[in-house]
């Protein structure tokens, strides 16, 4: 058998689930307690087996027949075989149909039969059947609907009649289950240790079990005992089929003997038994050719012509060998079993290597539209495993089996994060959490054991409640950190070059641990093939791995040896660039990434030849180049690189831009599964790609300054210029697919999934309430709903393997219908509040309007005013321009009433800016966009009163908050709206005399509504009852009037202090060093002279009088008025003189109505 090539690619996926609130647990009954099924709310594990228990030690996936959804299931038991885990593993779901992301935990009182797990799918209900064997001898029959997978109460109200329970009589005794082979929905097969069979039947899902047993011998209607050791009739594989004929059935097992038997299903006799390999064995030597008890994969039967199928048996003995039956059969009593190929030996070859390979499972499936078979072998070496792969024809395949062996690619190693140095522009703790944290690398609950074991090795003991209460990433960092100190060198100095090289080891020991805990869960269990889809599968213990088809460029990278005869140089020139970069350091390959990153996002009016002489200045990565480096690229491309023309970097471009153009292109969503497997198929490709576009620019480079005659530069036969910049575009697209691919969010549950994670009656119902979010990569959040499936004939026609690949290419492609658009991105990331990672986009945004704004508002969010004001106003002409038709997406991030504001002219579009700023309290740009906003509103703004009405109040109010008094007195007169108007004015009264700015309040003009103020002054002074530690109003009026030659309404106004001094008692009290200062004899000198400044015959001022009851004897109080002069004044202020006097020389009256003896 020749080499195998690589066609296939292998993308693996992590089991761990996106969000805690898609796990149910479920504790199932025993026999003697069914009906009491219970919830728990994921109950915890021993700490120190956490990472085991999340891997399994059996697991499958199951392809329901009768329905079409969910249609995949994932079945895996854990935790010392006492849980049974199910979860849905569809790629794609039909129009409008909600996923199905529940995780089932069934916890079984008593241990499960690993290899007594069957499920099953009836016709006649959309049901999926699960049937399990226990160690406790009891068969349990679990009966889901869909909603069990998309529903928590489903689950969390109790099963009730989809569970039951039942112990055979068989297992009562002495016999022993050891396989168990599903028929239909009501009819199952145990087969025993001792050889034996239990077929249990009943006539509905709620009927009870019925069991026959019978063995080589015919029919038994007693149970027969048996002995505890395996016979060697007992059959470790088992098949159930009808041939096609609708009332025949019959078994095939594969015994312990080394010998098929033919079993009529109806009647239990004996069809036929023949040996595994056609071959007559020697009695004598029949141990020889024992099977291992522990082989289960041992035979596959496929087909769908009626009354023939393809039977293929698998002989583990020796190296080990494939038999290709046919069978044929015309009634339901007979089958004729032939040898297809009897003189042919089908000894499958292992992987190349001096491992040694064992065939741990095989599957066999017929290609849809009668193209022959294929057929996919999975070999294992401890914990690493391949997979291999072979199209046939039944009549080529001896031929085929010779020549046409096809390998999967598994790359199952780790990159490490790049060597720190102390020229390195990124913390080397961030390079190593973005490497452990990679997105789909590594569970949760692997990191955690990781840091429990790195935790005990250097002495420091945490728990498990700290890691969660402090976060994972910030433990790891504490536990790296208390290994290494800061000390000081012999000068004197802190040794950061010291600190920094021992804290790299550290983190170098915790990633070893890492891996080593990792390495258990990348076991291969089984392999899984969907007929239908042709999608195959590999089951890992806590992984599962898809096996897609190459693109062009993995095929050339996976096959450095193999002819491209369509793709001419194509293989040499990438295979030569990714060895040139090879001898570069990670540090260079930083810089030069770091140059051309500049060069990508920045507008540069350089020419394509001064770019490049830029980048190799800047770069210098020609200093790490050897003589051998060059001679390699001269070898490989000739004398002054005449392999290198133009057409070639073209044939290669156009590897990176393939399309993928198919009919009804999103007519089958994918689910959060299938969207799972194209962020990792991305990852993978994205990565490969980015490499290979990296190697080719500097290589390119390199070629067009190496050169000894000027004549024999590159340029002179190749477009470098043209070269250079389409590697650019293709890069700057990978650069922004390997973002979204790799940056992790978490994101509220959509509204179904919480609706159906939300049960009021469940006790973990506040629990789960406070987690109900999930976390997923950027590229889901915002690409995800442009991803889908044609129809389910180009899927069963093109393939699926095939279809994820075109998918992934065309993501990739510059030229892709998809468009990436990062500020779209952007706005999804701020309505997430998000903005710390929308800012990571900006570089990635083009320049037009509508980017710019929302550049604006990613700065906005960051509380950069500055930058967001200059983003803002750099998209105003766009974005207040009209247009016929505007787009209205963003994300959620606009609403109705926002994108009203939008193409409406300039005076709109400032004022939404205007209301952003104040949303943010941003006042001093709420001002200057208000000012600026008004520039623009003239009689051609629709509505222009209104808005510049609104623009002034959101002028007004962040003078206001800003305290520009003088803006906002010049604002409040100009507002033409009298109700408005007067109520600014209040507002800026109260603002000013709060804020002590009185004597600018008294400065300020107010042209036509000085009366006003003074009402509004005047309300204030009537309300006002402190007058002493209050907002001083009367002084504040009294200087107003002053300031506009109001001595009489001063004078009032003072008057009216002097009685709220005396309300309060405060009168009397010394403000100075003679006792006749007091407050109130102050105002009297005060408004002595105020009445003096006016003209005798004028000192004089109105007051209202203490209200009296009125004669008629009505009860209501009237008011008086009376004039007071000047001199009336001055005799109250004598008499208040000669009071304080009296009272400081003892001469007041005994009694309330005394009148107080003056001498």
């Amino acid at each position: 058998m020749a080499a195998a090539s690589y066609i296939y690619q292998e993308t693996r996926l992590t089991l761990e689930p996106s969000s805690s609130s898609y796990i149910v647990d479920i504790e199932l009954p025993s026999a003697s307690s069914q009906g009491r099924i219970q919830r728990q709310a994921n109950r915890a594990t021993k700490p120190t087996a956490k990472n085991e228990a999340a891997r399994a030690t059996t697991s499958a996936i199951y392809y329901r027949k009768h329905h079409n959804f969910p249609k995949g299931f994932l079945w895996r038991v854990l935790e010392n075989d006492t849980i049974l885990s199910i979860r849905t593993a569809d790629i794609h779901k039909p129009q409008k149909a909600s996923d199905a992301n529940l995780i089932l935990n069934f916890h079984f009182p008593h241990h499960i039969i690993p290899t007594c797990v069957a499920l099953s799918d009836a016709s006649d209900h959309d049901a999926l059947s699960v049937f399990v064997l226990t160690t406790s001898g009891h068969l349990y029959s679990l009966f889901l609907r869909p909603d069990s997978f998309r529903k928590r109460s489903f689950a969390e109200t109790g099963l009730g009649d989809a569970c039951k329970v039942y112990q055979p009589n068989a297992f009562r005794g002495f016999k022993r289950p050891y396989r168990l082979v599903v028929v239909n929905n009501d009819q199952l097969v145990a087969t025993l240790s001792d050889g034996g069979h239990i077929r249990f039947d009943r006539d509905g899902p709620h009927a009870p079990w019925r069991e026959t047993f019978y063995n080589a011998k015919g029919w038994l209607r007693s149970l027969l005992g048996g002995r505890g050791d395996l016979d060697i009739k007992a059959a470790a594989a088992a098949v159930q089929t009808n041939l096609g004929l609708n009332n025949a059935s019959f078994l095939f097992t594969v015994c312990l003997d080394h010998h098929l038997r033919i079993w009529n299903f109806n009647n239990g006799q004996i069809l036929g038994a023949i040996d595994l390999l056609n071959a007559a064995r020697n009695p004598q030597e029949t141990g020889k050719w024992q099977l291992d008890a522990s082989q289960t994969n041992l035979i596959r039967i496929v087909g769908d012509v009626e009354g023939k199928r393809l039977c293929v048996t698998y002989s583990p003995i020796g190296a080990g060998e494939f038999k290709f039956w046919r069978l044929q059969c015309d009634d339901d009593n007979s089958v004729d079993v032939n040898d297809l190929f009897p003189e042919e030996q089908f000894t499958p070859i292992p992987p190349l290597g001096s491992d040694v390979w064992t065939l741990a499972d095989f599957s066999v499936g017929e290609r849809s539209g009668s193209r022959g078979y294929v057929m996919w072998l999975l070999w294992k070496n401890n914990m690493a495993y391949r997979v291999q792969e072979l199209t046939f024809l039944e009549d080529e395949l001896p031929d085929a089996w010779d020549g046409r062996w096809q390998s999967v690619f598994s790359d199952t190693s780790f990159p490490t994060a790049p060597v720190s140095s102390p020229s390195d522009s990124t913390d080397p703790t961030e390079n190593w959490l973005q490497q452990i944290f990679y997105p789909g690398r590594f569970p949760k609950v692997t990191i955690e054991a990781a840091l429990s074991a790195f935790e005990g090795a250097i002495g420091k003991r945490g728990d498990v409640s700290s890691h969660s209460s402090q976060g994972l990433a910030e433990s790891i960092c504490s536990a790296i950190a208390s290994t290494s100190s800061l000390s000081k060198t012999s000068s004197g100095e802190m040794d950061h070059e010291h600190f920094r090289t021992a804290s790299e080891a550290q983190w170098r020991k915790f990633y070893r641990i890492l891996l080593e805990l990792d390495k258990p869960r990348g076991e291969a269990l089984a392999l899984a093939y969907e007929p239908e889809s042709g999608m195959p599968w590999v089951v890992c213990a806590d992984s599962v791995s898809a096996i897609r088809e190459c693109s062009a460029l993995e095929r050339i990278c996976r096959n450095p040896n193999m002819a491209f005869d369509e793709l001419r140089d194509v293989p040499t020139l990438v295979s030569t660039g990714l060895n040139f970069v090879d001898g570069l350091s990670d540090s260079m390959m930083q810089i030069c990434h770091s140059v051309l990153c500049a060069d990508m996002y920045d507008e540069t009016p350089k020419t394509y030849e001064e770019r490049i002489q830029f980048f190799s200045d800047k770069a210098g990565f020609w200093r790490q180049i050897s003589d051998e480096d060059c001679a390699q690229v001269t070898e490989a491309f000739g004398p002054n690189f005449n392999l290198i023309t133009t057409v070639l970097y073209d044939t290669l471009c156009g590897l990176f831009n393939e399309t993928w153009n198919p009919q009804h292109s999103t007519e089958l969503p994918l689910t959060e599964f299938g969207r799972k497997i194209i962020v990792k198929a991305l990852q993978d490709v994205a990565e490969l790609q980015w490499q290979i576009c990296m190697s080719q620019i500097i290589m390119l480079v390199h070629m067009e300054f190496e050169f000894d005659r000027p004549e024999d530069a590159l340029h002179h036969t190749v477009e470098v210029g043209v070269v250079f910049n389409n590697l650019l575009v293709i890069l700057k697209r990978l650069e922004l697919l390997r973002w979204l691919a790799n940056t992790q969010l978490s994101t509220p549950l959509p509204k179904a999934d919480k609706l159906n994670s939300s049960f009021s009656g469940s006790p973990a119902a506040p629990k789960r309430q406070a987690e109900e979010y999930k976390v997923l990569t950027a590229l889901e959040a915002n690409v995800g709903h442009l991803l889908g499936l044609p129809d389910a004939d180009s899927i069963s026609f093109v393939g699926m393997s095939s279809i994820i690949t075109s998918i992934v290419v065309d993501l990739c492609a510059v030229r892709s219908d998809i468009e990436l658009l990062p500020h779209y991105f952007q706005c999804g990331l701020l309505v997430r509040d998000r903005a710390d990672l929308a800012v990571e986009l900006t570089r990635f945004c083009n320049q037009n309007p509508f980017s710019a704004y929302v550049q604006g508002r990613v700065h906005l969010a960051l509380k950069d005013f500055a930058t967001a004001a200059t983003y803002f106003k750099k998209a105003a002409y766009g974005m207040s321009t009209p247009k016929a038709k505007s787009d209205k997406h963003s994300s959620g991030l606009l609403d109705e009433t926002e994108w009203n504001l939008l193409y409406a002219g300039l005076p709109r579009y400032y004022a939404h800016i205007v209301a952003l700023f104040e949303q943010q309290k941003a006042y001093s740009f709420v001002t200057d966009f208000a000012r600026l906003a008004l520039q623009f509103v003239n009689s051609k703004t629709e509505d222009a009163d209104d808005v510049r009405t609104e623009l002034q109040c959101r002028l007004f109010s962040g003078a206001i908050a800003t305290s520009h008094f003088e803006l906002a007195h010049s604002t409040v007169v100009a507002i033409k709206d009298h109700a408005l108007q007067h109520s600014c004015l209040r507002g800026l009264i109260q603002r000013m005399c709060d804020n002590v700015h009185n004597s600018e309040l008294v400065n300020l003009t107010f042209p036509g509504l000085q009366g006003a103020v003074d009402d509004i002054l005047a309300k204030h002074c009537q309300d006002a009852v402190d007058v002493i530690t209050g907002v001083p109003y009367h002084q504040i009026l009294y200087a107003w009037r002053i300031k506009r030659n109001d001595y009489r309404g001063a004078a009032a106004i003072l008057l009216d202090r002097i009685q709220k001094l005396r309300q309060l008692g405060e009168g009397d009290q010394v403000t100075g060093d003679d006792v006749l200062d007091t407050a109130v004899t102050r105002q009297y000198l005060m408004l002595i002279n105020v009445l003096s400044c006016v003209e005798q015959k004028q000192a004089w001022i109105t007051i209202e009088s203490p209200a009296q009851p009125s004669k008629a004897g009505s009860g209501v109080s009237v008011a008086k008025r009376r004039v007071v002069t000047l001199a009336d004044i001055r005799k109250e202020y004598q008499d208040e003189l000669d009071r304080i006097a009296a009272i400081h020389n003892n001469q007041f009256g005994f009694a309330a109505d005394d009148e107080m003896e003056i001498l």
